[in-house]
């Protein structure tokens, strides 16, 4: 086995260890993702059978304080069901741009509902079709009914980023609904860092709202089974290659005896 030492074959070694562990960290990754995803599934599908309870019992309530955003939302709260009572700030709604529905490219309506106790809750209410006159002519968006209302939807966690904010036909837009830059832009109150996805029917929802986004686990998985494969393979073919070239020292260090045809 003193070929394993040579400067070659134990460059190849070390090289063969990194790229293996390299493909274990990633399956790893990857492993950890299904488990996220899954997660996730599992609350949405769970929550398929539950009733809205109050979003003050689910959501930790974010400080009395313009401008700023609550406590980050618990992993198991969202995709819950969770029901609001407030009154829609229709002053200060926003347009997120680009987003998709039925096959087309328009607005998500977001406004806020100011609570009881001051506090706000980013409701998204659903989907609008774009103006046909064009990306700098406002979209036809249904008012939000005025006074106090009860909403019901689904939690939604605080997108992440920038919001890339501009103002057409003194209607905000924005590209993300993330709720901190949201709640420093409006600076009227304090928002809670998830946001309300409204379910058909609730009061202010348009006639698109928006799905709860299923996430496909089962890719992770795929990944995981050939990831750990990779390296597998990675090691095995090493095995092999180390083998031959036993076998072929072998062979040069004993050939075969030579047969002299006796001289008659």
């Amino acid at each position: 086995m003193r070929i394993v030492v040579t400067a070659r074959w134990l460059g190849l070694f070390v090289a063969v260890l990194a790229l293996a562990a390299g493909m274990v960290f990633l399956g790893r990754w990857q492993l950890d993702r299904y488990e996220l995803r899954s997660g996730i599934n599992h609350r949405i599908e769970a929550g398929k059978a539950e009733e809205a309870v109050p979003v003050q019992s689910l959501l930790p309530a974010p400080a009395h304080g313009t401008g700023t955003v609550g406590p980050e939302t618990p992993d198991d709260a969202e995709w819950r069901w969770v029901r609001a009572t407030g009154t829609y700030d229709a002053a200060n709604e926003m347009l997120v741009r680009n987003r998709t529905a039925e096959g087309r490219n328009g607005f998500e309506v977001v406004t806020p509902l100011v609570l009881g106790d001051g506090t706000a809750l980013l409701v998204d209410r659903g989907w609008v079709e774009p103006n046909p006159a064009g990306p700098r002519v406002l979209p036809a968006v249904p008012a939000p009914p005025t006074g106090e209302v009860t909403v019901v939807g689904r939690v939604h966690p605080s997108e992440s980023g920038g919001t890339d904010t501009v103002v057409i036909e003194g209607k905000t837009q924005i590209r993300r609904i993330a709720t901190g830059p949201i709640s420093r832009y409006v600076n009227r109150y304090a928002v809670y860092d998830a946001y309300l996805l409204a379910a058909d029917g609730t009061p202010g929802a348009t006639a698109v709202t928006i799905g709860v986004p299923t996430q496909n686990a089962w890719q992770n998985a795929a990944y995981v089974v050939q990831w750990w494969l990779f390296a597998g393979l990675t090691i095995a073919g090493f095995g092999y290659l180390l083998r031959k070239e036993l076998q072929r020292r072998k062979r040069t260090a004993n050939p075969p005896a030579r047969v002299t045809e006796p001289v008659g």
